[in-house]
């Protein structure tokens, strides 16, 4: 019995230190964009959000349902395995961290659990049609869906906005922004917190804490709300740079319209129990929103990184949670091999993100490389030696501008010559 405290013990901290990168993962859902077009600052914007996620964490419980009742085979699962399955959750949060990549901490934590539990009870114990029809159609559909909205949404703002007062419009959609990000935040808190309460209510059904079928207890629900709070508030700043300036060049109502379409669709998903990655609703919210504005743009090659990791967050959290049951299955000091890894390998992504820190400070500096095509024209058509001594009168552009080869100068001698008088 003493053992399995230890064990049960182990898995809920874990869970909750899941909970807490969640948290820090994906405040850039929620305050990216207000953060970006300055309608607040950046440590009022993260306060903000997490106030606002640990009181969605009380709105409801039907998203923990889902994890604890419906994807897994309950009866099958041992403390040990839901361990492993928050060890691939979290170490593929912090390595998407680390490169600034917005990926899904929903689906690192179902990958986990489905990884561990197929290499602990086999592939019947994984209940393919809820993963279907709760976890991966919603996948696909959230960020085209909420990207659409958010683009009409852009332009009927850009339309309606046509005659009114610049600088009153702007300061409108700012305030609308503001609200509208705080409905994300609170979005946030009732989806995924929900499924951190969700893995420990799955982790006291195997230890026989509670009994199966049982909804998460108050202090679960408390527990995990405070946990994905309190990594709101440390702000994930380079998921953040990315999410806000890396992947579109957006104005106030841009951001108004995108948070707003990605608040709507994250409540809608909350309501009807599925376990929605708020962070493929914002990322695609902003893409709209991006699309929407005449002559705004989305950088491709930043949406691509993205789409990358969403398809490989399954498989890889997966992978590493059936690895970890592996070596957890071999006993109790296989468990504490997999602990001390955690530890370990987590300290040292940290220690390789402070040769670059990305903080409130800087975290609406741009580092966007030029694009392949224009760095290839520019190393075989340099701009003339003469464009770099002019000065700093010479505007910054030609530096970067392309040009097409000139004729040969004339000898330095004859150039030197004064014009001949008339």
């Amino acid at each position: 019995m003493e053992s399995f405290s230890l064990i049960l013990a182990i898995v809920v901290a874990t869970a909750l230190a899941f909970d807490f990168t969640n948290g820090f993962h994906d405040t850039a859902n929620a305050m990216a964009t207000t953060i970006s077009t300055g309608a607040l600052k950046p440590k009022v914007a993260v306060a903000m959000s997490a106030a606002l996620n640990l009181v969605g964490a009380f709105l409801s419980v039907e998203v923990a349902n889902t994890i604890s009742k419906g994807l897994v085979d309950e009866t099958g699962i041992r403390p040990e395995v839901i361990f492993a399955a928050l060890v691939g959750a979290i170490l593929w949060n912090l390595l998407t961290w680390l490169v600034g990549l917005p990926s899904s901490s929903s689906h690192a934590l179902m990958g986990g659990l489905i990884g561990a539990t197929i290499a602990s009870a086999g592939i019947g114990a994984v209940h393919g049609d809820a993963l279907v029809t709760k976890v991966l159609i919603p996948a696909v559909a959230a960020p085209v869906v909420a990207g659409v909205a958010a683009m009409v949404a852009t332009r009927l703002s850009y339309t309606a906005g046509r005659k009114s007062d610049g600088k009153a419009a702007e300061k409108g959609h700012r305030a609308g922004q503001i609200a509208s990000a705080g409905l994300v935040s609170l979005a946030h808190g009732t989806n995924d917190a929900q499924k951190t309460m969700g893995v420990i209510t799955l982790a006291l059904i195997a230890g026989g804490a509670i009994a199966p079928g049982s909804n998460p207890p108050t202090w679960v629900i408390l527990a995990a709300g405070l946990a994905i709070a309190l990594g709101t508030y440390i702000g994930g700043w380079r998921i953040i740079r990315t999410m806000g300036t890396g992947l579109t060049d957006l104005q106030p109502q841009q951001g108004f319209a995108a948070q707003t379409s990605a608040a709507t669709a994250i409540l809608a998903s909350s309501h009807l129990g599925f376990s929605l990655s708020t962070t493929h609703v914002v990322s695609g919210s902003v893409m709209g929103a991006g699309l929407g504005r005449k002559g705004g743009v989305v950088r491709w090659s930043t949406a691509t990184r993205m789409a990358v990791a969403w398809v490989l967050t399954l498989p890889a959290a997966a992978l590493v949670g059936a690895g970890a049951e592996a070596v957890t299955g071999l006993g109790d000091w296989g468990t504490a091999i997999v602990a001390v890894f955690l530890v370990a390998a987590s300290a040292a992504i940290w220690r390789v993100s402070r040769r670059q820190v990305v903080d409130h400070t800087n975290v609406n500096d741009t580092e966007e490389p030029a694009g392949v095509v224009t760095t290839a024209i520019a190393a075989v058509t340099p701009p003339p030696a003469g464009s770099v001594s002019a000065g700093a009168s010479a505007p910054a552009a030609e530096d970067l501008a392309a040009t097409i080869p000139a004729p040969a100068p004339a000898p330095a001698a004859e150039s030197a010559a004064p014009p001949a008088a008339v």
